[in-house]
């Protein structure tokens, strides 16, 4: 399915964003349980890396500066001894009690893992389950078909066990330019977009057609934020921005002028935060482009 039909003025204005389109693959998924497992080892000052998932050099590196401090055998690996020493950072399993708001734990932090990596992030995953955790959850079983009690019994986990959300249709590239930060773990939280660093005032052009579901100002940190809807239960986001040029209820088709790029909102300098949504569940941009 596409979300592309652009206008004739606009062809040549597509084409050219087209091209620069990133090429790699998105980001690769990670493992909750290793998740958790880093959560445990950087509250332990072992672990300096991001939330990842991933059984890479740095969360071996951990394990075993963790095992060899605690007089454990040194193989890099959390078998049972290991998560015996991490004490309540290391239990319990996942699965084995339902998780609601105020608990702590192991499996609250590869909960929370998977809520971000589903499209739900619940801000830090440090193993806690507060109110920002719990309104995660009850997003993500509602957008799954699921009661929506804020617990996470077997249902909801084996939901989380699903395939994570891809876009349904296809998009071209707002800016051109190369992308920076891509969608995926950074630190203890979730980087919902692509980052494309490019000069403030560069047009920003529409991705795909659809109507404008909201254009103004955004008070949780994107400032000027232009938001549009397209078919499927897709909307693209448009954050940063230093002028906008659209209007909610306005319909657009690729290629169009949404305003330009700025610095506006929770931004260290210029650039474009561009964001997919399926639903309300973040997806990887590059699942869409």
């Amino acid at each position: 399915m596409t979300a592309v039909r652009t206008a004739a003025p606009a062809m040549l204005a597509a084409a050219a964003l087209l091209l620069s389109v990133p090429a790699a693959a998105s980001a690769s998924h990670g493992r909750p349980s290793v998740a958790a497992l880093q959560v445990a080892l950087k509250a332990e000052g072992l672990y300096a890396g991001s939330i990842d998932g991933i059984r890479g050099p740095g969360t071996r590196r951990a394990i075993a500066r963790f095992q060899m401090r605690e007089g454990i055998g040194v193989d890099a690996v959390a078998g049972p001894r290991t998560r015996r020493a991490l004490g309540r950072r290391g239990r319990p399993g996942i699965g084995t009690r339902p998780i609601r708001t105020g608990m702590r734990g192991w499996d609250v932090s590869a909960l929370q893992f998977s809520l971000a990596e589903h499209g739900f992030p619940s801000g830090p995953i440090d193993g806690g389950f507060g109110p920002r955790s719990a309104r995660a959850l009850r997003r993500f079983q509602r957008w799954a078909g699921l009661a929506v009690d804020g617990v996470a019994g077997p249902g909801t986990l084996r939901a989380l066990r699903r395939r994570v959300p891809r876009s349904v249709l296809r998009f071209l590239a707002p800016v051109g330019g190369p992308v920076g930060d891509r969608f995926g773990p950074r630190g203890v939280g979730l980087h919902s977009g692509l980052d494309y660093p490019v000069a403030a005032g560069t047009r920003v052009a529409a991705a795909g057609r659809g109507c404008v579901a909201s254009a103004g100002w955004d008070a949780g940190g994107y400032g000027n934020l232009v938001v549009i809807r397209h078919r499927l239960g897709m909307t693209t986001w448009y954050a940063h921005l230093s002028t906008i040029a659209v209007r909610p209820g306005q319909c657009v088709v690729a290629g169009d002028r949404v305003g330009t790029v700025g610095a506006t909102g929770h931004t260290t300098g210029p650039h474009l935060h561009f964001e997919m949504r399926l639903r309300g569940a973040v997806v990887d941009p590059l699942t869409g482009l």
